[in-house]
């Protein structure tokens, strides 16, 4: 089986780099640079599976790709936050109208800024929306070329460090913030192949769970910074990562798809979507 993993998903991240994963499977792992390229990667065959946000899979079906969701994590409400300035005028959700805001657009960061500004009797249309890509933001925020910034694991802890910016809003307040694992129907995953990833994905998280600094010390290991003298610096900081987060994994029920649907309807109401969409319950998905 190939199993996608890009960087901001760490539960594929550390499936990869753990002992004995997917051994059933026959796991073949495939990087890619980010969770927006999931799709296209599931359609050409590259990959069997991927692990993203909520955003992503909506958008795949929007695309008519009939999307296959086999699994989803514990809610994450403090992997996600918009960041302003220290100094800026700016102190609540509502005075972000007419501002630029900097962030992965089509990810979760998207659903998180809507429903924020939705709180507030705003909506999408009423802020710039600044791709960010895989560019770290803090630098434009900071110099003034955008004026708040969609942040996540692991940029965001370091940001919650500093005394030069200021959070508004965190993915809690807002959204659930899932990272859902999922494919495509096209794909044919068997009953049998589904029930194993769910079980793997879930033992994995337990045992991540159970040992936060060795599954830090192979987020480290696998990042570029996390060498040389940094090293310990970068297993530390990985480690609080992990500990801010559930690994826990479930299996796909009515209560996920209608989340997805909400956020289906959110996004459409923000003009994000051009059409509505009526997402497949579990029990119809094969």
């Amino acid at each position: 089986m190939k199993i996608g993993v890009h960087p901001n998903n760490l539960h594929l991240r550390l499936a990869r780099l753990w002992p004995g994963a997917f051994v059933d499977l026959q796991p073949i792992f495939i990087s890619y640079a980010e969770g927006r390229d999931t799709a296209a990667l599931l359609e050409s065959g590259d990959i069997d599976l991927g692990g993203t946000g909520s955003t992503p899979p909506i958008e795949a079906d929007m695309r008519g790709l009939g999307v296959e969701y086999v699994a989803a994590s514990a809610p994450r409400p403090a992997n996600g936050a918009v960041f302003v300035r220290r100094g800026s005028p700016i102190g609540s959700v509502a005075e972000l109208k007419g501002r630029r805001i900097s962030l992965i657009d089509g990810s979760f960061h998207t659903y998180l800024l809507a429903r924020s500004l939705e709180g507030e009797g705003l909506s999408l249309p009423d802020v710039e929306r600044v791709e960010s890509g895989a560019r770290d933001s803090l630098a434009d925020l900071l110099e003034g070329r955008v004026d708040a910034w969609v942040a996540m694991s692991p940029r965001l802890e370091k940001a919650l460090e500093r005394d030069d910016v200021r959070l508004i809003v965190r993915c809690g307040a807002a959204i659930p913030n899932r990272s859902l694992f999922w494919t495509l129907e096209r794909n044919g995953l068997s009953a049998e192949e589904i029930r194993s990833i769910v079980s793997e994905l879930s033992r994995i998280g337990v045992e991540i769970t159970a040992d936060p600094r060795a599954a830090a010390r192979l987020l480290a290991s696998g990042d570029r910074g996390g060498s040389g003298d940094h090293g310990r610096t970068d297993i530390d900081a990985w480690e609080k990562v992990v500990r801010s987060r559930d690994f826990t994994v479930f299996p796909i029920d009515d209560e996920i798809i209608a989340e997805q649907q909400e956020e289906a309807d959110t996004l459409l109401r923000h003009g994000h979507f051009s059409k509505p969409i009526v997402l497949k319950r579990p029990e119809t998905t094969r």
